[in-house]
């Protein structure tokens, strides 16, 4: 049993540290909000575009970037140990998963147009010798281009800032927007969305902010000095009346008359942000029923190699070019993107699926229990890649010569014809 000096010794506290008694250290700047997180600018988090953003960045984000190696014809043969991998899949950097980074690095490029994947931490100095592995990496906003470099605005996470660099291209991944046209032109169809949405806000803004736009008619003509006087104390006393109202009520003379003139004026904003919308989800190849979760899988199909592998692609492409090696890609090594085929398969058609694919030996038994979520078989004959419906070729086959450890002198091979 540890006695008390023991314990004391090797006491450890999560809010004081190692040392309960040593409370003077310095852990660095502080910050009330995540400063490390990703935020919209342009006006584009105050519009219906984030939820679009959003959903787009999340789909993408689900779907497994791997460090892979291929055969000749890019076919999968295996996964990569790298830090690369690691990155890509468990923990980008000390704040985010590789998810978490992957969307982060889709809302930037959607919000700025391009995005900066800078490898922070890796095993050599980068711009001394390409063969490196990358530990850590985050996602930059360029800020200056030169013609072999960039500045880059970057979060430190050792001193919990962002901060300006200037890094080589080579080792940086720069991916750009594959609908750049669509949606950070300044005149596509994105912006002007984003400025009459802006505009219906603002006009909405204006109906709603609670005036009642009323016109006091009096019995009298106002056109003498006197006369602007007295309807300017009888405006004030409408006015006096209505603020002090429990429920707003005001009287008037008998020969005045109130016209009230908070109607909703008309106008064709409305009918632009629906035509617009329509026209940037045609361009995107989204549809409504994407965005509210009810599309069937011909849709999400359509949906997925219109609007989601192009972005895959980019980026995929783009960290094979900066992140490997001349030597590593002629290995077959490669950055490679993998959607799960069943994700959108209802469970009554699970089933027939899995019957086909085992029957046509284009999956064992094992595989298709990994899609279902359900442990492997212990049986060998689970991990076998042929027909179940039929009898093993190799099953019952004996050979006539083997249990009495002699074979048939060639002369009966040539009369079986053997």
């Amino acid at each position: 049993m540890p006695t008390f000096g023991s314990r004391l010794q090797h006491a450890w506290n999560a809010f004081m540290g190692r040392d309960p008694t040593n409370l003077t250290y310095d852990i660095g700047y502080g910050s009330s909000y995540r400063p490390d997180r990703f935020r919209l600018t342009r006006g584009n988090e105050r519009s219906i575009i984030t939820s679009v953003y959003d959903r787009i960045s999340n789909d993408v984000a689900a779907i497994d970037i791997k460090h892979v190696r291929v055969d000749e014809d890019e076919r999968y043969l295996e996964t990569m140990k790298s830090g690369l991998n690691e990155c890509l899949t468990l923990s980008a950097n000390v704040d985010q998963t590789g998810r978490a980074f992957i969307k982060d690095a889709v809302m930037s490029m959607f919000d700025e147009g391009c995005v900066a994947i800078v490898p922070t931490d890796t095993s050599i100095n980068p711009k001394l010798n390409g063969s490196f592995d990358i530990e850590s990496m985050r996602t930059g906003k360029i800020t200056a281009w030169y013609p072999h470099d960039v500045r880059i605005l970057l979060y430190n996470e050792n001193t919990g800032k962002k901060e300006e660099i200037v890094l080589p291209k080579k080792m940086v991944t720069i991916v750009e927007n594959p609908f750049y046209a669509v949606m950070n032109e300044p005149n596509s169809t994105l912006q002007r969305l984003i400025r009459t949405l802006n505009q219906l806000d603002i006009l909405n803004s204006q109906n709603s902010s609670g005036k009642l736009d009323l016109i006091i008619q009096l019995p009298y003509v106002v056109k003498s000095e006197a006369r602007r006087q007295q309807a300017e104390i009888r405006r004030k006393e409408v006015e006096a009346q209505l603020v002090g109202s429990k429920y707003g009520i005001a009287y008037t003379d008998g020969t005045e008359r109130i016209t009230q003139l908070n109607r909703p004026v008309e106008n064709n904003l409305w009918t632009q942000v629906k035509e617009l919308t329509a026209m940037l989800y045609n361009q995107l190849g989204i549809t409504e029923k994407v965005m509210d979760g009810t599309a069937d899988e011909k849709e999400m199909l359509n949906y997925y190699n219109h609007a989601i592998n192009p972005i895959l692609n980019a980026i995929c492409e783009e960290m094979t070019r900066k992140f490997l090696t001349k030597t590593g890609r002629t290995q077959g090594q490669i950055i490679k993107y993998f959607r799960d085929p069943f994700g959108l398969v209802p469970v009554s058609q699970i089933a027939d699926i899995a019957d086909k694919f085992t029957r046509n030996e284009i999956a064992s038994s094992n595989e298709m229990r990994s899609v279902i979520g359900w442990k492997p078989s212990m049986d060998p004959r689970a991990d076998e890649l042929r027909n179940k419906n039929l009898n093993d070729p190799n099953a019952g086959m004996i050979d006539p010569y083997a249990e009495e450890g002699m074979y048939p002198p060639e002369e009966e091979y040539e009369e079986e014809g053997y």
